[in-house]
């Protein structure tokens, strides 16, 4: 089950096009106030948390989610 914040968080990845294994970086408040949704999607195994700071990349299960909101 997805929330609505972490429903976002695929939004913005599906609008950028994102495939598998490609980072996306989030900064400033856009990434504090979506940090527990992050938080979230990582521990689901969906986003994988990138070595630098914000950046996340779709694992190929998150990539399967986030394609259901196309």
């Amino acid at each position: 089950m997805t929330t609505i914040a972490e429903e976002r968080v695929l939004k913005r990845f599906l609008e950028f096009h994102m495939k598998p294994d490609k980072m996306l970086c989030f900064y400033g408040l856009d990434l504090e106030a979506k940090a527990p949704a992050l938080n979230s999607l990582v521990d689901k195994e969906c986003l994988v948390r990138e070595k630098f700071a914000g950046a996340f990349s779709l694992t190929l299960k998150g990539y399967r989610h986030m394609r259901q909101f196309a």
